[in-house]
């Protein structure tokens, strides 16, 4: 079966397709190609459905799209769908991790709690449309650790780790990030409308 993943980022693809990979091999992941619309949306689930029609439509293929992000409690779940924006409109990873450090600057750790959030938005080609959730809680460190992942990857703690030995989502191993991750877990309620294609 054969699906194209409505992104032009290359982590996400890299990332989706060690997902698939793992979780179902008979799937091969197509690269889209095609025009990138405006994400014009205000939640997750329009950003996403937005590029898996564009990519439906573009390909005729069945269209896979991802929208996420960090939201953050005391931020009233910002950055949210801003995420990738958070810092301008450039898209600066860097730019936009150092922003929210220091907007959290004194705030003590009972109160960083934080999630990413993936909202999948699958989009046949006969027009039927999907969307899935994946959520991933745990807080916002101090300060970045890490050089792996991607975006806020190296500030963010996930939850259920034990305390003496907590790490950011930067310092994980791709196979650990690949099984808990909001993607992971958006994927795997996913696949059974994979199925039904």
């Amino acid at each position: 079966m054969r699906v194209v993943l409505a992104t032009h980022n290359p982590h996400k693809v890299a990332e989706f397709q060690q997902i698939v990979a793992a979780t179902r091999p008979d799937l091969e992941v197509v690269a889209y190609d095609g025009p990138e619309p405006v994400e014009d949306g205000v939640t997750f689930a329009d950003n996403a459905l937005i590029k898996a029609r564009a990519a439906a439509a573009h390909t005729g293929l069945a269209a896979v799209a991802d929208d996420s992000g960090i939201c953050v409690d005391v931020l009233g779940g910002s950055p949210g769908v801003f995420s990738a924006y958070w810092a301008g409109q450039k898209k600066d990873a860097a730019a936009n991790l150092e922003l929210l450090l220091d907007q959290l600057q004194d705030i003590a750790d009972p109160h960083r709690a934080a999630q990413f959030r993936s909202t999948i938005a699958l989009v046949t080609a006969a027009g039927t449309e999907h969307i899935v959730q994946g959520i991933w809680p745990g807080r916002v460190a101090h300060e970045a650790l890490g050089d792996g992942g991607f975006g806020y990857d190296p500030i963010f703690i996930p939850d259920g780790q034990n305390a003496a030995s907590e790490r950011t989502v930067g310092q994980f191993d791709d196979g650990e990030k690949q099984t808990q991750s909001h993607r992971a877990r958006a994927f795997a309620a996913l696949v059974p409308l994979l199925a039904t294609l």
